[in-house]
């Protein structure tokens, strides 16, 4: 196996485009060695990006935050102007391992790595995060929903990887959650999860919504009908009701030693109308 740590998004793309053999880039390496010592890969070519300085650094630009790719998830937690603006974004990163993990794992590490039970995706999702993706034809910007492609598969191509992270300035009254179900309350995978990002108008009536549920399906399912279920309400209890409904439906989750269909669809539910009631209650409702 061959190591690098290139000083430049350039040099990064050209060493993993002219890579012969299986290479993986390495943003905190707290998915890639773990499957790396368990043998489920064996890269010929290892890309470690936290050399690259502008990868390293969250930026207030005039749109929103830029997370670079190589920015810790602590340090998430630790920007007082990005808790402000994504209290429920931060608070998902927060949940990725143990207070030593926090110091190494990544955002876009966690999007790569493609788990159908990452944390930080669903409210990533919500939020209407955008990935920037360098590549040997330069960068391109899309939702991060369209980044997993399914169960430890991505869309990108031979050369890509994730730069940074975007996330919008929230507009007016806008309030963000994310929950998630776990046996254990530390260090333990989502049984299932939910985003919700929702937008306030006059009246506290809701103007905007995004609800995102993980862990019910190959990857982060966006359900626009539970969106639609409560825009244009103050979030009672019909408009709760019909969200959960929404999300169930959305359900389409695997039988495991972690959670039934039945209780995966249950609980998925369950938190997205707990998110929203949070979410609403950040907003100003």
């Amino acid at each position: 196996m061959r190591y690098e740590a290139p000083t430049s998004t350039k040099d990064a793309v050209t060493l993993l485009s002219r890579a012969k053999g299986s290479a993986f880039v390495l943003a905190g390496g707290s998915d890639l060695l773990v499957r790396m010592k368990g043998g489920f890969i064996e890269p010929d070519l290892v890309v470690d990006i936290k050399r690259i300085p502008a990868l390293q650094e969250i930026r207030k630009t005039s749109t929103g935050f830029r997370i670079g790719a190589a920015v810790p998830c602590a340090a998430m937690g630790e920007h007082a102007g990005l808790r402000k603006a994504w209290p429920g974004v931060v608070e998902a990163a927060n949940l990725i391992g143990s207070d030593q993990i926090q110091s190494r794992c990544t955002v876009a590490g966690n999007l790569c790595n493609a788990s159908p039970a990452a944390d930080s995706v669903p409210a990533l999702v919500a939020a209407k995060a955008k990935a920037v993706i360098a590549g040997p034809k330069g960068r391109r910007t899309v939702p991060v929903e369209k980044v997993p492609a399914g169960p430890g598969r991505t869309t990108l191509g031979k050369g890509e990887f994730v730069e940074a992270i975007l996330l919008p300035l929230p507009k007016g009254k806008t309030g963000d959650a994310y929950l998630r179900f776990t046996p254990r309350t530390e260090m333990d995978i989502a049984v299932c999860s939910a985003g919700v990002c929702l937008k306030l108008g006059r009246g506290g009536v809701i103007e905007e919504a995004r609800v995102a549920l993980g862990a019910v399906a190959p990857t982060v399912v966006l359900v626009p009908a539970a969106a639609k279920a409560i825009v244009g309400t103050k979030l009672d209890e019909a408009a709760l009701a019909a969200l959960t409904a929404a999300c169930e439906a959305a359900c389409a989750p695997i039988d495991d030693k972690r959670g039934t269909v039945e209780f995966r669809t249950e609980v998925a539910g369950v938190l997205a109308r707990r998110a929203a009631k949070i979410a609403y209650q950040r907003a100003g409702g």
